[in-house]
């Protein structure tokens, strides 16, 4: 696949960025030297590899998925300019 000069147009007014008719055919090779490079990638044979996140396998720490309220909650509340009862107190919005 490959773009021509109106594909290359249309990208960049899609993408809301300003190109100069001078920059539009380097943008083109660019554009489809990427493409081509995305092409190559696809002949590659990937049948038995497992996905990976790092080069270097590695374990996540885990820890227990426990609920809590952050033990800070009055820190929290001393931020606002004004609480009521452990709350935010904010002004109404719906009438």
């Amino acid at each position: 696949m490959s773009v021509d000069l109106s594909t290359v147009r249309r990208i960049a007014h899609l993408a809301r960025i300003g190109v100069s008719e001078a920059e539009i055919p380097h943008l083109q090779d660019e554009i489809n030297a990427i493409l081509k490079f995305v092409e190559a990638l696809e002949q590659v044979d990937v049948e038995g590899v497992e996905p990976m996140t790092s080069v270097i396998p590695m374990r996540l720490p885990m820890r227990d998925d426990v609920v809590t309220d952050g033990g800070i909650a009055d820190d929290v509340l001393a931020n606002a300019p004004l609480t009521e009862d452990g709350f935010f107190v904010v002004p109404k919005v719906i009438e």
